[in-house]
This record gives C-alpha cells, sequence and structure tokens, in this order.
C-alpha cells in the first residue's frame, strides 16, 4: 500500500497523458482485430470528432484541477469525510474510498443527468454517437465535464479523499471507460465472471441503444453493484443494438463539432415514448 500511495501522490502528468493515450491506441487495435460489430463507418472522421470533445473534456478538467487539489488538501487538513470520521487505515480507504467516489463521481451524475432535462441536453451529445467504440468514452460536451467534475469535487468532500485516492480513482475511470466503450468481441463466460463485480462492454453496449427504455438502463462506470443494487440493471443481447438517439438521428446533426457543441443551446425535442413491443 505504501508504494501504491506513494506513486498516485504524485503521480507525474505525463503517465496519466500517457494513459489517456496509450489505453485509446490499444483498444483501437484491439478493436480492429476482434470487433463486436462489423466496422463499416470512417473510422477516421469518428474519430476525430471524438477526440476533440475528448481534448474539451481533458482542457475542462485541467483547468479546474486546482479544486481538486484544493478540496482534497482541506478535507485531509481537517479531517472531514467519512474515512476520517471512521478512521479507516490505507486499504479500507482505498476500497471504500474508490466505491464512493465512483458512486458519486460517476453513477450519480449519468443517473440525474438522464432524469433532469438540463443535465440531458448537455449529456445528449454522448449519446448521439451512431458507431460506439473506446473512442466514444470521452465525447462529452464542455458543459457536462463540468457538471462530472462538479460532482467528482463532492465525492471528494463526503469521502474526505485523499490527494493518491483521487488520482487512483481517476486512473481506474479512465481505463474503465475506455473498456466499457469498447468495440471488442470476447467471451461470454468472460463478461459474465468479471460482470459480477465490474461494468463490462456488454453490459454498456445497452445503456448506447438508440430507444428508451434501454438507454436509461446500465448506468455504471466502474463497478456494476450500482445498477444491481438500484435495479437499472438490464441484460440484453448486444447483436440487437442499434446505436444512438432516436431524437438525434440525422448525421448532419451530429457528425458536426459545431451544431453539437449547440445542441444543449437548441429547441428541446423531449424523450420518445415507445409502446412495449416497439422498444427493441
Amino acid at each position: 500500500m505504501d508504494t501504491i500511495i506513494s506513486y498516485f501522490s504524485d503521480m507525474p502528468t505525463t503517465h496519466r497523458s500517457l494513459m489517456l493515450v496509450g489505453g485509446l491506441g490499444f483498444f483501437m487495435l484491439l478493436e480492429s482485430g476482434f470487433p463486436f460489430f462489423k466496422i463499416d463507418y470512417n473510422r477516421w472522421k469518428h474519430t476525430g470528432i471524438n477526440l476533440f470533445f475528448t481534448l474539451t473534456t481533458v482542457l475542462v478538467n485541467f483547468l479546474l484541477a486546482f479544486l481538486l487539489i484544493s478540496s482534497s488538501e482541506w478535507v485531509t487538513t481537517n479531517e472531514f469525510g467519512l474515512i476520517h470520521w471512521l478512521q479507516l487505515s490505507s486499504l479500507p480507504t482505498l476500497l471504500l474510498g474508490v466505491l464512493l467516489m465512483d458512486f458519486i463521481g460517476a453513477w450519480l451524475i449519468h443517473f440525474l443527468e438522464h432524469k433532469i432535462p438540463l443535465l440531458w441536453r448537455f449529456h445528449i451529445i454522448h449519446h448521439t454517437d451512431r458507431h460506439v467504440d473506446t473512442t466514444t468514452a470521452n465525447r462529452h460536451h464542455p458543459g457536462e465535464s463540468i457538471f462530472r467534475f462538479a460532482f467528482t469535487a463532492l465525492a471528494i468532500f463526503l469521502v474526505g479523499a485523499p490527494i493518491w485516492l483521487i488520482f487512483v480513482y481517476q486512473s481506474m475511470s479512465l481505463v474503465a471507460t475506455q473498456v466499457t466503450h469498447s468495440n471488442l468481441n470476447y467471451p461470454k463466460w468472460l463478461d459474465l465472471l468479471v460482470g459480477w463485480l465490474f461494468v463490462t462492454p456488454r453490459m454498456h453496449r445497452v445503456h448506447h441503444h438508440y430507444r428508451m427504455p434501454y438507454s436509461d438502463t446500465n448506468y455504471g462506470n466502474i463497478f456494476s453493484i450500482w445498477d444491481r443494487i438500484f435495479q437499472t440493471f438490464v441484460v440484453v443481447d448486444n447483436a440487437k443494438l442499434k446505436y444512438g438517439l432516436d431524437t438525434h438521428l440525422d448525421y448532419k446533426e451530429t457528425n458536426n463539432i459545431l451544431n453539437m457543441l449547440a445542441i444543449p443551446f437548441q429547441k428541446y425535442k423531449g424523450h420518445i415514448e415507445y409502446a412495449e413491443e416497439e422498444k427493441l
């Protein structure tokens, strides 16, 4: 534990950058060799659009990073937050801390983005991807990146997270999103085994189905237990899925970066309700 704490307490920015770039490159190669859905689209144009939003996400997080550092220093100095009140040692701090930060900083804000129209307007951009792959992981409108950052900060206060725990969580979250959005084909037994605790691509693909109610399920980021606890977990044959968003199926809307940036400020289209037999 001392080695983990020491490394993540002063994790170099270059290492985090390599994790982002290296992860994208690694999973893109795997997707090319073992795709679940056949790659029948202009992958370079698709990747370019998603990398633009990845860069805006990185920029927002970089500009606001001082708030996370200041929050962590404050809770540590003032012994504020759950792990301080429970007086936990390093290993329980790691386990409980990552679990709770995943719940507050990822699952909860994601759930709220689907329930609150103002938040949904910004989250739409993530769901408009008609060809979900590992590059979709950080396809977030800058406004959504701010919302998610705010909930990460909230998690720091409630958990009482030291800086090393924040970097452990963010590293795990980065890898998890690249994995769960990947267009990878792999054995079902592996999915069943891993899926008891962690979110898998087969789980998260359901969330990207273009119609409700499936787009309102499987919100998980790292851990699958939150969807199981809050009964938002479903299993669907991935081969039947169609990616995108039924209110924004026009490629002229969803392949134009300027229009995508403007979507939250355009006339709100709401949700489309379907009869039970039409849902999938």
